[in-house]
């Protein structure tokens, strides 16, 4: 294909995937939330025994301050606690409080729900295939920007 027409399913895929960010913005404004927020809450969600600070940055490739102010955030509203890491006493563990759990059952599971809908809608081979090329596409995409040099 010529980069003309690569050029055309780039846009293509570039409007699904803001379809896909926006079914996550529309649930987070339901709840008062922004999409990032939203996404911290679920990380911690499924982290059985909390997770960590810098797991979060790497993940949502944020930085530190924007996950920082996210957490302490609804550390305020008591929805969250913080321990430190044996590891390095300066990264800290993440959990839900009882509230913050009682807060997010109504906002992370009904999400994570609709994700596995959505997705079960799909012929299995087809989830597997979905999931294959993201992951190409993905690793492809990550490369490449990271080769973009800086022009300071």
């Amino acid at each position: 294909m010529n980069r003309e027409e690569v050029r055309t399913y780039v846009n293509q895929y570039c409007r699904l995937r803001d379809v896909q960010f926006a079914a996550y913005e529309l649930h987070a404004r339901k709840h008062n939330l922004t999409a990032k927020e939203l996404f911290v809450l679920d990380l911690i969600w499924f982290a059985e025994d909390g997770c960590l600070q810098s797991e979060i940055c790497e993940r949502l490739s944020a930085t530190k301050q924007t996950i920082s102010a996210i957490i302490k955030k609804f550390w305020k509203l008591g929805y969250l606690s913080l321990s430190e890491a044996e590891s390095d006493r300066r990264n800290k563990i993440v959990r839900f409080t009882d509230r913050g759990r009682e807060y997010t059952n109504n906002i992370i599971p009904p999400a994570a729900s609709a994700e596995i809908d959505a997705m079960a809608e799909l012929e299995d081979r087809d989830i597997v295939e979905l999931v294959r090329i993201t992951a190409l596409f993905s690793d492809s995409m990550k490369k490449k920007f990271e080769e973009i040099k800086d022009d300071k």
